[in-house]
């Protein structure tokens, strides 16, 4: 049976800020309860918040509390794409004010403001949109899981099936995945996402790490009909919202080398429908990024979607796809929780 939003924040424990869920993490994952007391050890999270203006970039430190990187440093860049190149004016923001995470934290709990550069995440105070916005490109990768391929009884490809997603497809954590009334075979797709950090044109892999800036989650919402019906992926994979993306980018020193061996689950309702590992991965990142920029340079910025595991919703017997009212949270180890309720969209006028 389908479950309402609050019954699914009832069975996995809650929902926090910033789509990070409260429920026992994966195996293996890396949380702020797993990691050393002092603050000063949290890793670096990236985000990109808005106030209610505009977007901008920013530090988690928790679920509740952020850094406004501008108001601590008002000579840095103002958008992602140009702090990715070199990150070193970024850690030191972190490290000169996680150690007050404590202090801000205390100060939530007592119902008063936090001082400047610190940030209250989460509305109505800071709203996390998608880490990365207005991206040159999503490129993503068909059939680069082993058990994926299984399930559809395929042979595993000889090289990447690359196709590509909209960018006006991204959407917010905790925002919602919005279908239309003629869409009825919507499902959902959890993956690892690799974030482009510096330009590059035919990249070695023994270079790729080079122009890694990190990593973060992503749902790759499709629309079986379309992409059944077109022979080709770009409408049915493109629908408005159908690319959640986020809650924040983990820096690569904060993973295994190129996000090896990171458990991986996609959950329904939460109903676990796809679990597996990033070692399932026929193509890794090194190998991927190489061969993407074979073709096209890849910009600051550029999201390429490392491929979905087994247990899609098309594939079952039988075939489920979202319904409004259902919540689906695409969780990485080491990275953390991407959730986002599933409703009802009609056209204005």
């Amino acid at each position: 049976m389908r479950q309402s939003i609050g019954e699914c924040a009832k069975k996995s424990g809650g929902v926090g800020i910033g789509g990070f869920c409260s429920r026992a993490p994966l195996s293996g994952q890396i949380t702020l309860d797993d990691r050393p007391t002092l603050s000063h050890n949290l890793p670096m999270k990236l985000i990109t918040f808005t106030q209610g203006a505009d977007p901008r970039p920013g530090l988690a430190l928790s679920e509740n509390v952020g850094i406004d990187l501008l108001a601590a440093d008002p000579s840095l860049p103002a958008n992602w794409h140009v702090l990715f190149g070199d990150l070193s004016p970024v850690s030191r923001v972190h490290q000169q004010h996680v150690d007050r995470l404590v202090e801000m934290e205390t100060l939530i709990a007592a119902g008063q403001d936090l001082p400047m550069p610190f940030v209250k995440l989460g509305a109505p105070h800071s709203v996390l949109l998608a880490p990365v916005i207005l991206p040159s490109k999503i490129i993503c990768v068909g059939l680069n899981y082993r058990d994926h391929a299984a399930e559809q009884n395929k042979v595993l490809p000889a090289n990447p099936m690359l196709f590509s997603k909209a960018p006006t497809c991204l959407q917010a954590p905790d925002l919602p995945i919005c279908i239309g009334e003629d869409l009825g075979q919507v499902d959902a797709e959890g993956e690892l996402a690799v974030i482009i950090g510096r330009a590059g044109r035919a990249i070695k892999r023994e270079n790729a790490a080079n122009h890694i800036a990190g990593y973060t989650c992503f749902n790759d919402v499709s629309d079986r009909e379309a992409q059944y019906a077109d022979k080709q992926y770009f409408r049915g994979k493109s629908i408005d919202t159908g690319g959640p993306c986020g809650p924040w980018i983990v820096t690569p020193d904060e993973l295994p080398e190129f996000g090896h061996g990171l458990d991986i689950e996609c959950r329904w309702n939460g109903e676990v429908m796809q679990k597996s590992n990033t070692k399932q991965l026929i193509f890794p990142v090194d190998h991927l990024i190489s061969y993407v920029s074979k073709n096209m340079t890849l910009l600051p910025g550029d999201i390429i979607s490392t491929g979905t595991p087994g247990g899609v919703g098309v594939f079952r017997d039988p075939p489920v796809f979202l319904q409004p009212g259902d919540v689906i949270e695409v969780e990485i180890a080491g990275i953390g929780t991407l959730r986002n309720p599933v409703q009802r969209w009609t056209p204005s006028g």
